[in-house]
């Protein structure tokens, strides 16, 4: 997930290995529309090895990790984790190579509905008043919004999200994703 503009990506990996997870991210700069600078993980061994290190510094990308046994160093992911991911998904593990290619199918269509059609709220301020907690917040915007909004974007990349959003249909979409989960839970039984 994306601090700035809240783009997020999803991708199932198949096999928790370093190599798996290393083509992964691989494959998702590609889609990213800005370029990668950071990469916060937990501490598995699929992110804590030589592989990735080595490649985010020839890459020039900041790699950080959580400590350990601190889930909240992680909040933003994680959160995100559960509003786009889990609540659509769960919690189970899918394992076979039937439910990580539909899993695979969902997360495309899942990363289009979330990205295009789903705004987000930034956190602006946070004010301490008479021991209550003030939170303020942005405008809502969709993530292709904030993206289309950066200045720092080129004119090309803005221009094919904007011809690519004018193709989509949220109600197909959401209709398509909940058909997929329907069929997933189904296979996984």
């Amino acid at each position: 997930m994306d601090l700035s503009t809240g783009w997020v990506e999803c991708l199932a990996v198949r096999q928790r290995t370093q190599q798996a997870v290393f083509e992964t991210i691989q494959s998702m700069r590609t889609r990213l529309p800005f370029p990668l600078l950071g990469l916060d993980s937990d501490n598995g061994g699929e992110f804590i090895n030589d592989l990735l290190y080595q490649y985010c510094l020839s890459e020039k990308i900041t790699f950080t990790r959580s400590r350990p046994y601190q889930k909240n160093d992680q909040a933003h992911v994680e959160q995100k984790n559960w509003s786009v991911v889990r609540r659509l998904i769960g919690y189970d593990r899918f394992e076979t190579e039937p439910e990580y290619l539909l899993l695979q199918s969902i997360y495309a269509d899942l990363r289009l509905y979330a990205n295009f059609f789903q705004p987000v709220l930034k956190l602006v301020s946070k004010e301490h008043v008479d021991k209550k907690l003030l939170k303020r917040y942005d405008q809502a915007a969709t993530p292709f919004q904030r993206v289309l909004a950066a200045q720092d974007i080129p004119f090309e990349i803005k221009a094919r999200l904007t011809n690519l959003y004018i193709q989509l249909n949220p109600v197909h979409l959401r209709t398509t994703i909940d058909a997929k989960v329907d069929k997933l839970w189904k296979i996984s039984r």
